[in-house]
């Protein structure tokens, strides 16, 4: 594993954001500015236009690329977090040779950022709802003696757990936050396009 196959996941990641977007646009129209999908797609394929035409020499590189396309490229809430969740990614593997156990470290890193940015807590109905248990499922995994793939596919079914347990809940944060009890009802699309980009990862990089 190396820089390839952290491409193959971005690659694959912008290809299922783009199938999604109207999708999680849907969600968002519900409780949102019913724009995370385009938001989401049109920050990814400028990704993809960077891989096209840059060569990376190290996953770190690479994911801060990625991290600063999406902050620059992405409008409203979301471009902001995954942009500062891949910079702190790719930041903690700076020198690190590739482990299930560097990796993960890494996907603390990167959500870290996320919590450092956007202040969400458990139950506020954001991405966060989803993050949080793929990272101790992930954890758990690796601490367990898992391999690469078993962890990836542990936290994106975790993640998607986490997704689903969205539906119930009552915004308290962002835009959704403003419809009060309206928002119970709904699944977070936050929460669904960090579940697509987990089952991204477990596709590809392992």
């Amino acid at each position: 594993m190396g820089v390839d196959s952290f491409v193959d996941w971005l690659r694959d990641a912008a290809s299922t954001l783009h199938e999604n977007a109207a999708y999680l646009t849907e969600l968002d129209s519900a409780i949102g500015d019913a724009d995370h999908g385009a938001n989401m797609d049109r920050g990814f394929q400028a990704i993809v236009a960077v891989l096209d035409e840059t060569s990376f020499g190290s996953v770190d590189e690479l994911m801060k690329k990625a991290g600063m396309t999406l902050v620059s490229k992405v409008g409203g809430a979301s471009g902001p977090l995954y942009g500062t969740f891949f910079l702190r990614f790719g930041t903690a593997l700076a020198g690190a040779e590739l482990t299930p156990a560097t990796i993960g470290e890494a996907f603390t890193a990167g959500v870290g950022g996320i919590l450092q940015r956007g202040k969400p807590e458990l139950g506020d109905k954001t991405m966060y709802d989803a993050w949080a248990p793929a990272l101790d499922a992930y954890d758990a995994a690796v601490a367990g003696g898992s391999d690469l793939a078993g962890a990836l596919t542990a936290a994106a079914e975790a993640a998607a757990k986490g997704r689903d347990a969205t539906v119930p809940l009552v915004a308290r944060k962002g835009r959704a936050s403003y419809l009060g009890e309206r928002s119970a009802g709904h699944q977070d699309p936050g929460a669904t396009s960090t579940t697509l980009l987990l089952e991204s990862a477990a596709r590809t990089l392992p």
